[in-house]
């Protein structure tokens, strides 16, 4: 897969296609002709992906935080992509084949490479919280089904059928993932905020008997100083009376 392999304008042209004209493409999508031309195409994808997260990371965290995670970001998003877009192939291979499709692991692999053009879409999407990731989800079953009906010839209703529900299920899980973090967030503010209420109360209280214990300790003085004048004035009424 060397440099002199990728065409960065076929690769643009292609995408625009998918993107404006999703059902044309996949009428006419060749369904053989290899996995390197359509694997090039989806690391693209991947690393457009990335340096989406990479701009956001910066600015949503200090410079070097966010450096830090672009540069994981372009690394790693692209080599997941490239790696899961084979499972992934694989799966769709599977439920196609059980939809009915006659087609081959390569031309499953092919529309799923294709179908990675709305990746950067999806991550942009994914910074808004809960409709963001639903959205994208929907975005992508839409696309899949235009797949499975233009290459797999699968019948429209059907294909809405199985993969709005795989949508569906993958939306509340997302959610779901969301919305878990967000509450134990909430509720770890809350104990956070009670243990110190109850520290101040404490230390509030630990001050009061402080202060009594320092009073007590005062008055003993007190009583301990006017004992002791008293056996003063005892002591010198006694010799008064022995010198009468």
């Amino acid at each position: 897969m060397g440099t002199e392999s990728i065409n960065l304008t076929s690769i643009q042209k292609t995408a625009m296609s998918v993107l404006t004209s999703p059902s044309s493409f996949f009428r006419e999508m060749p369904k053989t002709g290899g996995f390197v031309e359509p694997l090039i195409f989806m690391v693209i994808m991947g690393v457009i992906s990335g340096l989406i997260q990479t701009i956001f990371s910066i600015i949503s965290l200090n410079v070097a935080g966010g450096m830090a995670m672009g540069v994981a970001s372009i690394i790693l998003v692209p080599i997941f992509a490239a790696i899961f877009g084979f499972v992934g192939a694989a799966i769709l291979f599977i439920i196609w084949k059980l939809l009915g499709s006659q087609e081959s692991y390569e031309t499953a692999y092919r529309c799923g490479a294709y179908l990675s053009v709305v990746m950067p879409i999806i991550t942009v999407l994914g910074l808004i919280p809960y409709l963001g990731s639903a959205v994208g989800i929907a975005l992508y079953v839409t696309f899949l089904v235009m797949a499975s009906v233009e290459v797999h010839k699968i019948p429209s209703q059907k294909a809405w059928l199985v993969f709005g529900i795989i949508g569906a299920i993958l939306i509340i899980m997302n959610i779901s993932a969301q919305i878990t973090p967000r509450k134990f967030s909430r509720e770890a503010v809350k104990v956070q905020e009670k243990m110190e209420e109850t520290s101040k109360a404490m230390k509030k209280q630990a001050e009061q008997m402080q202060k009594q214990t320092e009073d007590i300790q005062k008055q003993a003085e007190e009583m301990q100083r006017q004992a002791e004048e008293a056996r003063k004035a005892a002591e010198e009424m006694q010799k008064q009376l022995e010198k009468k």
